[in-house]
C-alpha cells in the first residue's frame, strides 16, 4: 500500500535508479536532484516495519524495501525506495530480512539493461538512470 500511496502522489517520477549491482539488484526511488529530498519533506519522514513472515522468497524479479540508512536493528525499511532482484536463481539468502511487496511481470529485459551498466566504486551507475513516471494500472 505504501508504493501505491507514493505513486498516486507522484513520488517516483523523476527518481532514478542509483544502485546498481549487475546480476544481484537495481534499487531506486531515490535521487540527488534537490526537487526529490523536497517531495520527502511534504510527504513526511517515516519508516515501515517489516513484514516477512508470510513467506515470500526473494526470486528473480521480485521487488522489495529495503532497509533504511539509520542505525536499524529492527530492519525498518526506508519508504521511498524499492529494490528489484535480477540475480539468476534469486537472492534467497535476503530472505526474512526484507519485504517482499511485488513481482515484474514483464520487461525484466529492461531490469537486466539497467543492471548492466557501469557503475563507480559505491555502485552508482556513471550515467544517471531515471524513472520519467510510475502508473498504478487497474
Amino acid at each position: 500500500s505504501n508504493f501505491i500511496f507514493l505513486t498516486k502522489k507522484k513520488y517516483f517520477n523523476d527518481t532514478q535508479f542509483y544502485r546498481v549491482i549487475d546480476n544481484f539488484i537495481i534499487q531506486g526511488g531515490n535521487s540527488d536532484d534537490v526537487k526529490t529530498a523536497r517531495k520527502r519533506r511534504l510527504i513526511g519522514k517515516y519508516l515501515l516495519p517489516p513484514d516477512t513472515k508470510r513467506g515470500f522468497k526473494h526470486d528473480r524479479g521480485v521487488i522489495s524495501m529495503p532497509s533504511s540508512e539509520i542505525r536499524n536493528p529492527h530492519k525498518l525499511a526506508s519508504p521511498y525506495e524499492f529494490f528489484i532482484v535480477t540475480q539468476k536463481g534469486g537472492a534467497h539468502f535476503l530472505n526474512g530480512d526484507y519485504t517482499v511487496f511485488g513481482k515484474v511481470i514483464k520487461g525484466m529485459d529492461v531490469a537486466d539493461k539497467i543492471a548492466a551498466v557501469a557503475t563507480d566504486d559505491g555502485d552508482w551507475p556513471m550515467r544517471n538512470i531515471y524513472i520519467r513516471s510510475v502508473e498504478i494500472i487497474d
